[in-house]
């Protein structure tokens, strides 16, 4: 059964569960559907001690980043955060999307880390896991208490998100652009509205981010567009369209990933493709095999991105193709100032000086 403004279709146990249940219809009673009740999100607090992460990727372009929720309403089936829930019992599936955490106290504990005498700047990532600006932003404004802090201390952001609230903090966002202290990643899946409200029903739509882009470009600060997943047979399709459009509304630089499926992310897509695409599932599977190798997933650094084989290879040649004709990635991409980075003196260590 299709959740309203859900992704994933069922709730299974996350991977380190002992126990997996599973229901079946023992033939007592006559029931044709089984109607659920609306499912609404459950909101918790998470008590951070820290909350800047180092990551030592080679595929991955920073080396530090701030995920101010745990889970995500958005809803994307191909999220592949989804995993991350298992580590606090529970499931990848409906729980990833209705059971969200939020940093209690971010900004406090993020001056903290920042001012501490062994900190090193180098450029933070807003939403390396999860979206910054998912729906609960609205209320919380997390992200912005962040932003706040980090605009203070002349420290340089990238921020990835596939929301147009990101809008609400154009403030901030344009004052760091001044000092070239933000950039902005837009991911763009689809310009199909239909195709989002399955695959990803919480974004935004395709014609609020393209107007995040504008009014972005507009403020001076940096975009670069994220066609992120491109999913075999889905949406590789709209390739050349998308790019067109992102290029129309600003953006300068562009980049794509495809589709990523590891962990219990790969039975949910499959139950995803098998409710909405029956007739080409497997497919869809077929050619994301071909890309990794014969397997559904492969966390192989420098091969995870964008795959291998035939179709990857068309794929890349597509995209060097339609960045070449709309003028896409033909200007450096911006680098951030960490030069102007500046720790909090306290009156105590003040007075030190003259004693």
């Amino acid at each position: 059964m299709t959740l309203k403004n859900r992704g994933a279709l069922t709730n299974p146990e996350g991977r380190f569960e002992k126990q997996q249940y599973e229901e079946f219809y023992d033939g007592w009673d006559v029931v044709e559907e089984e109607i659920l009740p609306a499912l609404q999100t459950t909101v918790f607090q998470e008590n951070a001690k820290s909350i800047i992460t180092r990551n030592d990727s080679p595929d991955i372009g920073f080396e530090q980043s701030i995920n101010p929720y745990r889970g995500c309403e958005h809803g994307c089936i191909y999220c592949y955060a989804r995993p991350s829930h298992s580590y606090v019992n529970l499931s990848p599936g409906i729980d990833f999307e209705t059971k969200i955490f939020y940093k209690v106290d971010a900004a406090k504990i993020l001056e903290k880390e920042l001012n501490k005498p062994s900190y090193q700047c180098a450029t933070i990532m807003l939403g390396a896991n999860t979206d910054p600006y998912q729906p609960l932003e609205s209320k919380l404004k997390v992200t912005r208490s962040i932003l706040e802090v980090l605009n203070k201390y002349n420290h340089p952001v990238a921020i990835i998100t596939k929301s147009s609230m990101i809008e609400r903090d154009m403030d901030i966002l344009a004052d760091m652009a001044k000092r070239q202290l933000v950039k902005v990643a837009v991911s763009v899946t689809t310009l199909s509205n239909s195709l989002k409200l399955i695959l990803e029903p919480r974004t935004s739509g395709p014609k609020g981010r393209l107007r995040a882009i504008r009014k972005l470009t507009e403020h001076g600060v940096p975009v670069r567009v994220m066609v992120a997943p491109i999913i075999p047979m889905i949406n590789d399709m709209e390739l050349e369209k998308i790019l067109k459009s992102v290029k129309e509304a600003g953006a300068l630089h562009a980049s794509y990933v495809v589709v990523r499926l590891p962990y219990e992310v790969k039975d949910l897509f499959k139950e995803w493709l098998a409710k909405h695409y029956p007739e080409r599932a497997e497919h869809v599977m077929s050619i994301i095999r071909q890309m990794r190798n014969g397997k559904e997933y492969d966390s192989t650094f420098g091969k995870r991105m964008r795959g291998e084989g035939e179709f990857a290879n068309l794929l890349e040649t597509r995209f060097d193709i339609a960045c070449k004709r709309f003028g896409l990635n033909c200007v450096p991409s911006v680098g951030l100032d960490t030069s102007i980075f500046k720790k909090k003196i306290s009156e105590s260590k003040q007075l030190d000086l003259f004693a």
